[in-house]
């Protein structure tokens, strides 16, 4: 029995397409959906600009007051972009029980979110950038089809490869 699922979205360009099948599946099942969203780390050579122009003090307060500000504001503004998707059919948004922005490596932010929720069934699109017909799965989709302790739902974005050949 499916009670519920989380979506894995990383906001791309065939992220409301992946929606769609989150929202179609929970429907479906009457499951409660959560949405998780996981912002890359910032680089080291981000972090030593900063370092270059910001003292110790002020990065610190930085992080602890900047991030999880910065945080809670993507998450109103995943949550009003869903809202403007779903404009035509309003009841879907009330599906969503909570929209999660979290900072780390996506798979492993997205795994532990999934076992923390104890959630049935994981939703994520296959491959959502880059150029590459020869690489059939992202990253995050392969490494968490490693890591996932339920099923997974796997969205492929077959779509983009079309536009690409020739």
């Amino acid at each position: 029995m499916i009670r519920s699922i989380l979506y894995a979205t990383d906001l791309g360009l065939y992220a409301p397409f992946v929606l769609q099948h989150a929202l179609t599946l929970a429907q479906a099942f009457r499951a409660d959906l959560h949405v998780i969203h996981a912002v890359e780390p910032m680089s080291l050579f981000a972090e030593s600009v900063l370092k270059t122009y910001l003292d110790q003090d002020t990065l610190d307060e930085m992080r602890s007051k900047g991030l999880p500000a910065v945080m809670s504001s993507i998450e109103e503004r995943v949550l009003e972009a869903f809202r403007d998707e779903l404009s035509d059919a309003p009841q879907n948004i009330s599906m969503i029980r909570a929209v999660r922005v979290v900072q780390g490596d996506p798979p492993q932010v997205i795994h532990e979110e999934s076992k923390r929720l104890a959630v049935d069934l994981l939703v994520i699109g296959s491959h959502s950038h880059g150029n590459e017909l020869d690489v059939p799965m992202g990253r995050t989709a392969a490494r968490l089809l490693h890591l996932a302790e339920m099923p997974v739902y796997l969205v492929p974005l077959i779509q983009h490869r079309q536009r690409l050949e020739p």
